[in-house]
């Protein structure tokens, strides 16, 4: 049944929790549906760091809203996926009204709405969240108080046993082995907080008129716990795509064979769809897109090798091949989220190079960088448009396809930048002629 308050129907919605498991009422009422509705064309869509479902269904809502002006013929179902994760309430997000993107609050201090987000997310840590809190609101200058600082944010994000998350941290493979243990965790976590205040002020200085100020080093402690809170919910979408979304796209297809699904990922929701790839049965071939809006995992997760370890490969390599038709990977210049957070939370233990390399050459972001600031990279094949060029041509059959969004993901203040300015109808327009939904 159709959500009264979504723009589009029908219109079904997935939750799961944090290992993957689904709601059964939810997955029934889609398969049964889906055959009941005559749906030819199925748009599942995941969404990044929302918290709640009001904030998930709001951004599909919006996004989603094009589509029956777009495609009047086509016979479209549509998902929500809902997952637990959460985003920090001082971070703005284009076209979304102020109880959505609430205002910032002076940092480091951890707001109210960012400390609840904190305690839905992490059950039972009430604790941790009030020691962390309070750090942050004291600012001691210690060193040492940084270091426990860095010690009770590992202790919040980390795997409570015995549950499966911990084997869907990793973006490569090296040997056979998952490579999943960032730098931010194992090294200094005085030096990342000092890493991290510095990347936050040469941003804010980007954007405004009175220049570079001095780093707070309690700024990048609020940073870490940031990155480590996104830490862990990339580690879940990794879990709930494989674990999840993969398995009911795998009985959709048992039970409405003919049904066309296109996955649509936004965020960690780009790494769900793709890690819902690798969870697919064997010979499923129903998914005939993939669409990653501002992915925020490793740009070389589908390498068969990287380019700087010939002994590693991307922790989904080859998984392309298991959609009948293109993988889109949307990037922007534009995604500070993206182009400088990421790469120093990603870096992983034992790497040597320094913050200092973001000025020279960027060369934490090739090494380490995300797929929607810079597309899918060491992928032979790959094509590459423009977003106006992608939306003239008709894009490839099958394999990776990056197109440039710059030309409107582009709006975002800092930490963030334009990482959630999505709300476009043009890339619902590629989301529709990446599944050739017409």
């Amino acid at each position: 049944m159709a959500d009264p308050a979504m723009s589009v129907t029908p219109y079904w919605e997935l939750t799961f929790d944090a290992d993957g498991d689904p709601g059964d009422r939810g997955r029934d009422r889609l398969l049964a549906g889906v055959r009941e509705r005559g749906v030819r064309d199925l748009i599942v869509f995941a969404h990044g760091w929302n918290t709640d479902r009001s904030g998930a269904t709001r951004l599909y809502d919006r996004f989603l809203a094009p589509v029956p002006r777009l495609a009047p013929a086509a016979r479209v179902g549509y998902v929500g996926v809902l997952w637990p994760a959460m985003r920090f309430s001082d971070e703005p997000i284009p076209d979304f009204p102020r109880a959505v993107a609430a205002e910032p609050a002076r940092r480091p201090v951890l707001d109210k709405d960012t400390r609840h987000a904190l305690l839905e997310t992490f059950p039972g840590r009430a604790i941790l969240v009030d020691q962390i809190a309070r750090l942050l609101e004291q600012q001691p200058p210690e060193e040492a108080e940084l270091e426990e600082f860095g010690r009770l944010v590992r202790t919040l994000v980390e795997v409570v046993a015995p549950g499966p998350q911990a084997l869907f941290a990793a973006d490569t493979v090296a040997e056979g082995v998952p490579q999943s243990e960032p730098e931010m965790f194992a090294g200094s976590s005085a030096a990342a907080c000092e890493e991290f205040a510095r990347a936050l002020a040469e941003l804010e200085a980007a954007g405004a008129q009175e220049g570079f100020r001095i780093p707070n080093p309690w700024d990048g402690a609020h940073e870490l716990l940031r990155q480590a809170t996104y830490y862990a919910m990339k580690r879940r979408a990794g879990t709930v795509g494989e674990r999840g979304l993969g398995r009911v796209v795998g009985q959709l297809a048992k039970a409405a064979p003919t049904v066309r699904v296109h996955l649509v990922g936004h965020s960690f929701g780009a790494r769900l769809v793709s890690f819902a790839l690798r969870g697919l049965p064997e010979g499923v071939r129903t998914v005939k897109s993939v669409t990653l809006l501002q992915g925020a995992f490793s740009h070389y997760a589908f390498a068969a090798r990287l380019p700087h370890d010939a002994r590693a490969g991307g922790v989904l390599q080859g998984q392309q091949n298991r959609v009948d038709g293109p993988l889109v990977c949307c990037h922007s210049r534009h995604d500070a989220a993206l182009g400088t957070m990421y790469p120093l939370a990603s870096r992983m233990a034992g790497d040597s190079r320094s913050a200092g390399e973001l000025d020279t050459g960027r060369a934490l972001g090739v090494k380490w960088g995300a797929m929607g600031h810079d597309g899918v990279q060491a992928v032979p094949g790959t094509r590459a448009y423009t977003l106006a060029e992608a939306l003239e041509a008709r894009l490839p059959a099958s394999g990776c396809v990056n197109v440039d969004a710059a030309a409107v993901v582009r709006r975002g203040g800092p930490p963030a930048g334009a990482h959630s300015d999505i709300l476009h109808a043009e890339l619902a327009r590629l989301v529709l002629a990446a599944g050739r939904v017409r």
